[in-house]
């Protein structure tokens, strides 16, 4: 009788063993790897006659023991359940190992709890799992699944999974879990850059083929898929006079902004995208479709609201639109030389407009490219630009303060709310680029002038601008059964981007990006804004303690194996 052996022990890309203690988070590890061994040899669990668990810890998994018989009785295996106490396993923290017996003919297999498996064996599960959805490295078709929107992050993991339903992203969440690999889901890649090195051990699940957008016109809702963009929203809701909180790039998918709070050009009247999201759809560590509202699964549904991707693949979400046809929207422009003066009077008119207003400005340097219109090519520039939910008499009143400052472009005038995507004059396609953030309160003069200090007039900073976008208002308020980012604290978020179309260039705009955020450090809120933080940082840092703790909670629940992993875990 042939015996054969996985590697053992549950481990992360780094080799550490994960979970050690958690007894009923390793048991439910086994379970799914187990299932996906099978399935590499070509055997459906039912076809198990004799499983025996070998636990260090028998009274504790006797405890547990009904996540395995629960899942057994699912798959519509019976096997002979087995449990036996053993002194040690193969590695520190190892809490259990199983060992399953198929229908009489077959060969004995033993299958070990893992997180590191065979190539051979996750190569045959995964495109098992999803016929025609699965790259891996080496194959032609590699080097472009894995490219993220921001081209500048090398992301490399164990295989790219592009799902076009929800069936396939089910099987590749069972197939990768089962196999000990984690799952990252992105739609664009915008805000990859912390996932840069950790992905060696994960399946990058790319949603940009599953899309789709429903909009219900009397409830003013958005059915929005997967990896949907926010171009596609928005037209779509244009078309019955209603808009969403979207961002201010038309090529953001709607899920990833959404889902880590989301600061529109609306902001300060509606509040942060992720409290319009009535409703989600995710695909959950199981691989189970599961519904999460105010109605069901409140509690995950509170957690996917500005938590992030670290709860499931999102495969769906319902978003609350806006009746808003047109708004009066654009941009004023002066050449940087008149940004002490611009600076100044543009955050003393931030403390006087009311909510209706959300505006942002950048102290802004653009190369000599002949692609971009004359008034930027090789230009350094002041720009404001925003929206404004009034009548166009009191817009214009509201506008007057920055209009007496005699800017060399004004583009303020009532459009239809679709074209404000177009506004802030993101790339049009995908960038390289680097970036360093800080949430900012009250700024006196000595911030204006350390701002300048870093990116005004006389200075050589590599940046493509530094921005000051402006908070409060309804952003600074709890929303009523808001989620984990219902509100933000601080006046006005600071975002720093240099483009890095060679790594010394990155190095280099990354050091000028870090260095003007350090040197606003004494006018810190203490707090980050997820979406416009694109590199590793302790993910703590964007919410207080005790929301902290509450989605680590809800984490530990609904992934306790640490399937998924977001650009800002929580583990």
């Amino acid at each position: 009788m042939t015996t054969t052996t996985l590697e053992t022990a549950s481990l992360d890309e780094r080799g550490r063993l994960l979970h050690a203690g958690d007894v009923t988070a390793q048991l439910a590890l086994a379970v799914t790897r187990l299932e996906a061994a099978l399935a590499a040899r070509g055997h459906l669990p039912a076809a198990l006659t004799g499983l025996t668990v070998h636990t260090t810890r028998r009274a504790a998994l006797l405890d547990v023991l009904d996540v395995l018989t629960e899942r057994l009785s699912t798959t519509g295996a019976a096997p002979h359940l087995d449990v036996r106490e053993v002194a040690r396993l193969t590695h520190p923290g190892q809490l259990l190992a199983l060992t399953a017996t198929l229908t009489p003919g077959e060969d004995m297999t033993t299958f070990q709890t893992v997180h590191s498996t065979s190539a051979e064996a996750a190569t045959l599960a995964l495109r098992t799992a999803a016929p025609g959805c699965v790259v891996l490295p080496g194959e032609p078709a590699y080097d472009a699944a894995r490219l993220p929107w921001n081209v500048a992050v090398d992301q490399r993991p164990a295989a790219v999974a592009s799902p076009t339903t929800v069936n396939e992203v089910q099987a590749v969440v069972r197939a990768a879990a089962g196999l000990g690999l984690r799952v990252a889901p992105q739609s664009t890649g915008h805000g990859a850059g912390p996932l840069a090195g950790r992905l060696a051990s994960s399946v990058l699940l790319r949603l940009d083929r599953l899309t789709g957008v429903e909009v219900d016109a009397e409830r003013q809702v958005a059915r929005v898929v997967g990896g949907t963009l926010w171009s596609d929203v928005v037209e779509a809701a244009a078309a019955h006079g209603l808009t969403a909180l979207h961002g201010s790039a038309p090529d953001v998918a709607v899920a990833g902004y959404a889902l880590s709070g989301g600061l529109s050009f609306y902001a300060r009247q509606h509040g942060l995208a992720s409290s319009s999201v009535v409703a989600v759809e995710l695909v959950d560590a199981r691989g189970e479709l599961v519904r999460a509202s105010a109605d069901e699964h409140a509690e995950l549904f509170w957690a996917v609201r500005g938590g992030g991707g670290a709860f499931g693949v999102v495969v769906a979400l319902e978003i609350a639109l806006l009746p808003v046809a047109d708004v009066v929207a654009g941009m004023m422009l002066w050449p940087l030389e008149r940004a002490p003066e611009v600076v100044r009077g543009w955050l003393a008119w931030t403390r006087e407009v009311p909510e209706s207003v959300t505006s942002s400005l950048r102290l802004m340097s653009f190369p000599p490219l002949p692609q971009l219109p004359p008034f930027l090519s090789g230009r350094r520039l002041v720009v404001v630009d925003g929206a404004v939910l009034e009548s166009d008499e009191r817009a214009a009143e509201l506008l007057a303060p920055l209009r007496e400052l005699a800017p060399e472009m004004d583009t303020f005038v009532r459009i239809p709310s679709a074209g404000l995507l177009a506004v802030h004059m993101d790339p049009p396609g995908p960038t390289p680029a680097v970036s360093a953030h800080a949430v900012l309160g009250e700024l006196d003069d000595a911030a204006v002038e350390a701002l300048l200090a870093e990116a005004g007039p006389g200075t050589t900073t590599s940046l493509m601008f530094a921005e000051l976008r402006q908070l409060g208002g309804a952003v600074a308020r709890p929303a009523a059964g808001g989620g984990a980012t219902s509100h933000l604290p601080g006046e006005y978020a600071m975002f720093c981007v240099a483009v890095a179309p060679v790594p010394e260039a990155a190095a280099a705009g990354l050091a000028d990006a870090r260095a003007t955020v350090a040197a606003m450090t004494p006018w810190h809120a203490g707090r980050r804004v997820l979406t416009f933080t694109e590199e590793a940082v302790d993910t703590s840092t964007a919410f207080d303690a005790a929301t902290w703790d509450r989605l680590r909670a809800v984490r530990a629940d609904v992934d306790p194996a640490g399937v998924f992993q977001a650009n800002h875990d929580l583990l």
